[in-house]
């Protein structure tokens, strides 16, 4: 993927040097040109065409940001409500991602949906322990994140 973002930058500025024009719109050019010279020589270059990650990217973080409204709300209806009855609790999340880096990432994205926190995670990262705020069945709060976070960082780390 380095080296496909490489060459495609190398690609654009080669463009803006061959025109003699040194804009925002001849590098967007160049860039343009240069996304599909990459594109028709993917299978010569390493790793699969490095837009595909950047949109898989972009989609963790959408989905990051739609959970994150989603968590919102439900917290500001526990502040607003007039009799708070909420039931945290502990849970031991078992993880399936390999790479630290994804792990790292899985627990920041867990910490910063409100109403969760990550407090520990196994020597093993086999397993991160979280607690929620209001937590009805620890079940269902696996399955919300594995099916939210962890099956989209799988794809990202995805060659």
């Amino acid at each position: 993927m380095p080296l496909q973002i490489l060459i495609n930058l190398l690609l654009a500025v080669l463009w803006m040097f061959m025109g003699s024009e040194f804009s925002v719109a001849s590098f967007t050019t160049g860039y343009i040109m240069g996304l599909a010279a990459v594109f028709l020589l993917r299978r010569f270059l390493p790793g699969s065409f490095y837009l595909r990650r950047v949109w898989r990217i972009v989609r963790l973080f959408f989905i990051f940001i739609i959970e994150m409204v989603k968590a919102n709300i439900d917290v500001v209806k526990i502040v607003l409500s007039p009799k708070i009855d909420v039931h945290p609790g502990f849970y031991a999340y078992p993880c399936d991602l390999e790479e630290d880096w994804e792990v790292v990432l899985l627990s920041s994205l867990i910490t910063l949906t409100p109403g969760t926190v990550v407090v520990a995670i196994s020597d093993d990262h086999s397993t991160i322990y979280i607690h929620g705020v209001d937590m009805k069945s620890a079940e269902e709060e696996i399955q919300n994140i594995k099916s939210a976070f962890e099956n989209e960082i799988k794809e990202v780390a995805k060659p």
